[in-house]
C-alpha cells in the first residue's frame, strides 16, 4: 500500500490473507458491498487505495479499511478483491465513469442454523433480508424470505455472490434470479436500475454533477450522546463523521468515522447542516480546507474533490 495524509510515500507491509468473502462489518445497510478479503497487513487512516500484493508481485486486490476498536492497526484489515476492481478500472478508462447495477436489497447468507427456517437442503444461497420500497426488486416481486439460489443459470453459494454479479452490470440489464419461496422454485426476472444515493446514510454532503459524493462523507448532528462518547467538551460544534466512502476525498485526507468538523475553509461550523451547505458552496474543481476535532486535538486536513465515481460495487 502507498501513502498516507502525513507525507511519508511508498510505504509498504507484509501480511498474510486471513479470509474471503468477508462481509462489510461497518454498514447497518444490508446493500453495502461485501466480499472483502480479509489481511493482517497493516491498513491505516490514509493508506487505503494501495494494492494488496502476493508473494509474486500480483495485485490479489485494493487496500480498503480496517476493524478495530482504536481506530489503529490491529491486525484485520480488508481489501476489495481485483476480480471487483477489475471491472471498475477497466470502465473508468472506457467511458471515464462508472455505474453500477441496482437491485434494492439486503441479503445475507445461508448457514446450517438458519438453512431449515428456508427449507433449504444444501446450505447455499443468499437469503433476502430487505427489499426497497419502488425498487427494482420491490418491482419484480421479491420478498424477503426468498432465496436466491441462481443468477442468470449460475450457481449462488452466498451473499458475496449477487452483490458481485449485481454490481458488475450494467443500468438497464434485465437479469434471471431463481428463488426459493417456502421451498418452491420461482423464476424472478429483475430489471436493474442505476446505484445512486439511496446507499449513503445519514445526511450526505455535496454531490457532483453524476448524483455521486463530491467529497465522500456521512454526517451528523452531535448528539448528547455522541459528545459522551467523543468526549468532546461543550464548545466543540459542527458535524460528526458517520460514513468515509473507500478511495474518496475525505478518505484520501485521513478523515475517519467519529471526527468532527468544526470548520470549512475556516468558516466555523454549528451543525451538520452548516457542513453540507459549506461544501457544496465550493465550486467545482476547488479543494476545501476543514478543521478536524479528533482525539482532543484539532488538525486541518485538505479535500481533494474526487473527479469520477469511486462506489464499490454493490447492491
Amino acid at each position: 500500500m502507498f501513502g498516507n495524509p502525513f507525507g511519508f510515500r511508498f510505504t509498504v507491509t507484509r501480511g498474510i490473507v486471513s479470509g474471503l468473502n468477508r462481509p462489510n462489518p461497518f454498514s447497518k445497510n444490508g446493500r453495502a458491498p461485501g466480499s472483502f478479503i480479509q489481511t493482517d497487513a497493516a491498513i491505516n487512516p490514509g493508506n487505503s487505495g494501495g494494492p494488496l500484493v502476493d508473494a509474486r508481485g500480483e495485485v490479489i486486490g485494493i487496500n480498503t479499511f480496517l476493524v478495530s476498536s482504536s481506530d489503529s492497526f490491529s491486525g484485520m484489515g480488508f481489501a476489495i478483491p481485483t476480480q471487483i476492481v477489475r471491472p471498475t478500472v477497466e470502465a473508468l478508462i472506457r467511458d471515464g465513469k462508472v455505474s453500477h447495477g441496482y437491485m434494492g436489497i439486503g441479503i445475507s447468507d445461508v448457514t446450517p442454523e438458519n438453512a431449515k427456517f428456508f427449507k433449504v437442503d444444501n446450505n447455499e444461497g443468499a437469503i433476502v433480508t430487505q427489499v426497497e420500497n419502488d425498487s427494482p426488486a420491490a418491482k419484480a416481486g421479491l420478498k424477503v424470505g426468498d432465496v436466491i439460489t441462481e443468477i442468470n443459470g449460475q450457481k449462488v453459494s452466498d451473499a458475496s455472490a449477487p452483490q458481485i454479479e449485481v454490481g458488475q452490470k450494467q443500468p438497464g440489464t434485465s437479469i434471471k434470479l431463481d428463488v426459493l419461496r417456502d421451498g418452491k422454485n420461482v423464476n424472478v426476472p429483475v430489471t436493474l436500475e442505476a446505484m445512486g444515493n439511496r446507499d449513503h446514510e445519514g445526511k450526505e454532503e455535496s454531490s457532483n454533477a453524476n448524483g455521486k459524493p463530491r467529497w465522500g462523507l456521512g454526517l451528523a448532528d452531535i448528539t448528547p450522546e455522541m459528545r459522551e462518547q467523543l468526549q468532546a467538551s461543550g464548545d466543540i460544534h459542527g458535524a460528526v463523521i458517520e460514513q468515509v466512502q473507500p478511495g474518496s476525498a475525505a478518505d484520501n485526507a485521513g478523515l475517519q468515522r467519529g471526527d468532527v468538523i468544526v470548520q470549512v475553509n475556516r468558516q466555523p461550523m454549528q451543525s451538520a447542516a452548516d457542513v453540507q451547505k459549506a461544501l457544496s458552496a465550493v465550486p467545482k474543481g476547488q479543494d476545501a480546507l476543514v478543521l478536524v476535532y479528533s482525539n482532543g486535538g484539532n488538525t486541518f486536513r485538505v479535500l481533494h474533490p474526487t473527479t469520477t465515481s469511486q462506489d464499490a460495487p454493490g447492491m
